[in-house]
């Protein structure tokens, strides 16, 4: 007897919202594995794509524009309003559930069009730990960025864009040929985008030392992975503990300043949940100690609620990096001297679609896809955001925000 998952038609959606995401939720060869285990799955065809039309047409994987007989519309990012088929379900990151102003049209209209929408974001295990993400490939670009951003600025070394090359393969054989001059470069964060920034950072040839080392007279090209341990401190003296940091995080003090008077260039990997300290403030970086001259904020929360003051805006692929008068506290030209350069492009991984979507396609295809067979399914119901003109059962707090009038 058939599964659940082999009775709904499902496809892989364009991506419309401008500008166009070159990333896919399934790569040509793994919709073809999936044609083949017995799922109804095609195409919708695409100019904007990593993986072209042509690729999944050579896999026979049907390419249908209509989708009208579609159930199960699964897409990266946040489809138009004029895009939505009501009554559908659509898996996609819709951004919508933490009170943005920009989407709140958005969620009206998925409640007002029947739609059933899950949220890549929310897709958790019982412990909260997110099941399926592009974090890890975020880091990798976001520290591409951060060291080709500073060589830009300083000329001491030349790299291409990863947006320019086929796959990191090609990326590493880059790496391979360069020799760094000194720079220095503190990452926060070791999870999956501190894991993926330091790996970039160890292919480029830096040399990973211990934060204390760090901020002592090592030379060379090096790089220091800092865990909030290493960035925060408790008034009172006790020593830091990560449970309770999560619990209490305004309890406590940042002491990054030891480190931003030795690096170069910051990469910060680390997720900030709106009550943990700033890493720094923007008087501290008018000091003439703050040696920071290019940060790169992977996790581009928009000031003034953000743990990096210089994030203004997210920054963009075609123009990544501007740079931050911190006497004004405005946006400049980038890469001029008296000024701190900020990369905080807010979809890194379209960088290195290609890598990015295989390894999403595959957890896609392993975990998520699979609890659509359940009779009820925990996962697929943390991550419900809507459900048939509802709100789901974990997001009815956004009930206010979805009435009210946009922008009001």
């Amino acid at each position: 007897m058939p599964t659940r998952i082999q009775q709904i038609p499902i496809a892989v959606i364009r991506e419309d919202k401008q500008p166009p995401d070159a990333r896919v939720p399934l790569s040509p060869r793994q919709v073809a594995e999936l044609r083949a285990r017995g799922l109804d799955i095609v195409v919708q065809p695409s100019s904007n794509r990593c993986f072209t039309d042509t690729e999944y047409r050579d896999l026979d994987i049907p390419l249908q524009e209509d989708l009208a007989d579609r159930e199960l519309l699964l897409g990266i990012k946040e489809v138009p309003i004029n895009c939505l088929l009501p009554g559908k379900t659509y898996c996609n990151f819709a951004h919508v559930a933490k009170f943005q102003p920009y989407n709140q049209a958005l969620l009206r209209a998925l409640l007002d069009r029947r739609i059933t929408h899950i949220d890549y974001e929310y897709l958790t295990d019982d412990r909260g730990a997110r099941l399926i993400a592009f974090g890890y490939w975020a880091g990798m670009v976001g520290a591409h960025n951060g060291v080709w951003a500073y060589g830009k600025r300083t000329g001491k070394l030349e790299l291409p864009r990863l947006k320019d090359l086929y796959d990191y393969a090609a990326a590493q054989e880059v790496y391979r040929a360069i020799s760094l001059p000194e720079i220095r470069v503190v990452l926060t964060g070791t999870g999956r985008v501190g894991c993926g920034a330091a790996r970039v950072l160890k292919d480029l040839g830096f040399r990973e030392v211990a934060p204390a080392a760090f901020l002592e007279a090592t030379s060379g090209p090096v790089f220091t992975q800092l865990a909030v341990e290493d960035y925060a401190a408790h008034p009172s003296g006790r020593p830091v503990d990560r449970q309770h940091f999560y619990a209490h995080a305004e309890e406590y003090v940042s002491t990054f300043d030891r480190f931003a008077r030795r690096a170069d260039i910051f990469i910060n990997g680390i997720f900030w949940d709106g009550k943990a300290p700033a890493f720094f403030t923007r008087e501290m970086m008018q000091s003439p100690d703050f040696a920071i001259a290019t940060i790169a904020d992977i996790t581009c929360d928009i000031a003034p609620a953000a743990s990096v003051p210089s994030t203004l805006k997210a920054s963009t692929i075609a123009n990544p990096v501007f740079g931050y008068d911190p006497a004004t506290g405005t946006e400049t030209a980038p890469f001029q001297a008296e000024y701190v350069d900020v990369m905080s492009i807010d979809n890194l991984p379209s960088e290195l679609p290609r890598d990015a979507s295989e390894a999403f396609g595959s957890i896609l295809v392993e975990d998520i896809l699979p609890e659509f067979d359940k009779e009820t399914s925990d996962i697929l119901r943390r991550a419900t955001i809507t459900h048939a003109g509802n709100l789901g059962p974990e997001f009815t707090y956004l009930s206010d925000f979805a009435a009210a009038p946009a922008n009001e």
